[in-house]
This record gives C-alpha cells, sequence and structure tokens, in this order.
C-alpha cells in the first residue's frame, strides 16, 4: 500500500486577523477552547488513515513546532520552514522533495475548516487518471441574494448556496508534481492553470458540508459559533442543538463509509430522524436500514452502531442525559 502524507500550508501571515495573529501564526487561532484550526485538520488527517504530516511553516514557525512536536495523536509530524515567503508553490515543492519515493499526498491550505471525507478522496485520487485531484464544493453566499425584474426587485434568498463550485484548498497528489517553469508564486495562479492546460487535473467533489476558510474576524466568530456545542469525531460530528432538564436534541453527521462506536445508554432512550443520508444501525441481532425522513428508536441498554452509506445528517431527540454513553468497541484510534 503507498504511503499517504499530509502536507499542510501553515506560513501565512494572517494579516487580516490582527493583532490575533501579531504573536501567533493563523493555524494555531483557536475555533474552540484549546481546540485550533491545525488540530482540526491533522484530527482529519488521523482519521482518515494518514499517519505523516509535513507542516509547511514560515511566519511564528518555532510556535507551531512547540505545541506539535515530532508526534501529536500518533501522527509524525515534521517540519520545513521557508527562510522568506515565496508563495505557496514554493513551499508545496520543498515539501514534496522531504516526501520518500512513491509517498502521495493530501496538500491543505492552513486556514480552511471542513467537514469533507479525505479517505475517500484519497481512495478516488489513487484510482484517477489525473495526477492531481483538487477537492471542489458548492458555496453558500456570505450574502442574501436579490433577483429582479425590470425595474423592480422580485424576491429575496437568505446566503443561498451558489449554482458554482469552489476551489476547497485541499488537493491530493499521487506523487511528486510536475511544476513546470515555475519556481514561485501561488501554484493556483501558475501549476494549477498549467495542469488543467494539459488536461492533468481532477477534481472531488461533495456537496452540503460545512467548509469555510477563515480569513477575517467575521469568519472566526462565524466558525467559533458553529463550534459553541460542536465536538469532532473520527466519523464527522456531533453538535448539542437543545438541552433542557426534560429532552435533548442533537446533530450527528456521519461520512459515507463511516460509523459510531457499538455503544449503549444506561438511562437515554433515544428517537433518531434521518434529515439526510443513507445507512444502518447495527444491533446485536440485527440491522435497520434508513433513508431520509425515516425514524428509528433505541432504548435503553440497546448496544448499537451508526452506519452510514452516504453522508448522513440527523437530529437524536432523547431524554436529558448528554454524558449516558458507555462504548463497547471503538472503530478508530486518535490518540
Amino acid at each position: 500500500m503507498t504511503r499517504t502524507a499530509g502536507l499542510i500550508l501553515c506560513g501565512g501571515f494572517g494579516k487580516r486577523l490582527r493583532p490575533l495573529t501579531e504573536k501567533i501564526p493563523k493555524p494555531l487561532v483557536e475555533i474552540k477552547d484549546n481546540y485550533t484550526i491545525l488540530d482540526k485538520q491533522l484530527f482529519d488527517l488521523k482519521s482518515a488513515g494518514v499517519d505523516k504530516a509535513i507542516l509547511l511553516t514560515g511566519f511564528l514557525g518555532e510556535k507551531i513546532e512547540e505545541r506539535y512536536g515530532e508526534n501529536y495523536m500518533g501522527l509524525d509530524i515534521g517540519y520545513i520552514q521557508e527562510d522568506k515567503p515565496l508563495g505557496t508553490l514554493n513551499a508545496i515543492k520543498l515539501g514534496m522533495e522531504s516526501l520518500k519515493n512513491n509517498e502521495q499526498s493530501v496538500i491543505r491550505n492552513g486556514d480552511v475548516v471542513a467537514d469533507l471525507n479525505i479517505k475517500k478522496m484519497i481512495e478516488q485520487g489513487e484510482k484517477s487518471d489525473y495526477p492531481l485531484s483538487i477537492f471542489i464544493t458548492k458555496m453558500v453566499s456570505p450574502y442574501g441574494i436579490v433577483e429582479i425584474s425590470g425595474d423592480r426587485l422580485v424576491s429575496f434568498k437568505e446566503k443561498p448556496v451558489l449554482d458554482y463550485y469552489i476551489n476547497g484548498g485541499v488537493y491530493f497528489s499521487q506523487g511528486e508534481l510536475d511544476f513546470g517553469e515555475f519556481d514561485v508564486g501561488d501554484i493556483e495562479k501558475t501549476v494549477f492553470p498549467m495542469l488543467a492546460k494539459d488536461n492533468k487535473l481532477g477534481y472531488y467533489k461533495e456537496d452540503g458540508l460545512f467548509w469555510m476558510a477563515i480569513d477575517t474576524t467575521k469568519e472566526l466568530e462565524e466558525i467559533r459559533k458553529e463550534y459553541k456545542n460542536r465536538e469532532d469525531k473520527p466519523w464527522g460530528y456531533e453538535k448539542v442543538l437543545i438541552h433542557t432538564d426534560k429532552y435533548l436534541t442533537k446533530e450527528l453527521f456521519i461520512k459515507e463509509a463511516f460509523q459510531t462506536s457499538f455503544h449503549y445508554h444506561d438511562q437515554k432512550d433515544e428517537t433518531m430522524y434521518i434529515v439526510s443520508g443513507a445507512g444502518y444501525i447495527e444491533f446485536e441481532d440485527r440491522k435497520e436500514y434508513f433513508g431520509k425522513n425515516d425514524t428509528i428508536r433505541i432504548k435503553p441498554h440497546e448496544k448499537h452502531s451508526i452506519v452510514a452509506m452516504e453522508n448522513t445528517v440527523l437530529h437524536e431527540v432523547s431524554t436529558p442525559h448528554l454524558h449516558d454513553t458507555k462504548r463497547v468497541k471503538d472503530f478508530y484510534d486518535t490518540r
């Protein structure tokens, strides 16, 4: 099996996040208490089965090395620090030169938080006819949209999903890239157009998932709001929507081909409502398949795991026992 390494671009100045980024590099900005942008990115790599990451640092790179050392959550961590910023192209080129023969890589912009399925992206990229694949997704408009007809305004749409795809800032390379004659500059403006012109550029597409590039204080406020009651899991995330003394409502996002731990609850009686996706609940003695708009009740003491056959969002409504989970078996190692 070909080894996959993560290459994460961590060298930007984060000027539009000042004064916060005057003393720490942007990847170390916290999106919740003691959980940084880079923590999330490394967690995602580990959850996808990647066991090696090269952090491409620059400004205040020593701060990043102090936090992560040589190993983080079982990931082997290496560092390449540019003496002066020469653009994303040079940083990626240096990172690729440090990889061993035949190692493939997942390359990430250091300010992107996204719930894409990196494991699936790697699997698709390995089979692709193209040496490089770009993650693309449809973006939610940061502004409300208006429609006009003649001389009048006819409708409003509050921050709709735009009808075109954007570069999501995550890339998969089957090996060392052909950089052509380029040595410096931004890879998106140099190498990518060259590869596209030569029919050497593919894509990996996922829609309807959370994606954000954190470049301004407004975006940082939005991501912190998203993470206020959210906890990332190897299989996706869990978010508390409502918690009272009478009931509890959570949102779970489970990535395609992933599953929750096999677990049970002593007191909690829960009903799952499937917002989107498909999969099944695996009990000790049976499987119950589900699709969009289905509901499934899980009684106390019933051991179960939720398995996603495609990206799945579900709402779990239950009695108010927030921490009543007894794990029987975990399927992922994220130590």
